[in-house]
């Protein structure tokens, strides 16, 4: 595959059918939501409304991890939740939460919870 060519889904998760399906199942959550648009990019997936809401990365693109996708939530608040394997807080009124998915069993009612928070806070 060149370096030139234009970043895509399948371009993002080739090679791992684990977080391919992690994708799909995020994806299907969001766009339940409501409307909004996919945006890929060599270090990312976003999911955006006006602004972006959700994105899903790969850490072993990075550092040895054997998680195959974050998703990280940007929330006008901060929240407590164990799950979070870490929250920063990039900008006045942005939290960041990263969420360690392994599968897709893991978006859960909660996770779709947020998802919602942070698809509202978008727009």
């Amino acid at each position: 595959m060149q370096g030139g060519e234009p970043w895509t889904v399948d371009r993002f998760f080739e090679g791992d059918g684990t977080a391919r399906n992690i994708y799909e199942a995020a994806e299907r959550m969001a766009s339940g939501i409501g409307p909004m648009t996919v945006r890929v990019s060599k270090s990312q997936v976003s999911f955006r409304r006006r602004r972006g809401f959700a994105y899903l990365w790969r850490p072993g693109m990075y550092v040895r991890s054997m998680v195959p996708v974050v998703l990280s939530l940007a929330l006008p608040h901060e929240i407590g939740s164990p799950r979070f394997k870490e929250t920063a807080h990039p900008a006045p009124g942005i939290w960041m939460h990263h969420l360690e998915l392994l599968d897709s069993s893991q978006l859960d009612g909660e996770v779709e919870q947020w998802m919602r928070q942070a698809y509202e806070d978008a727009g």
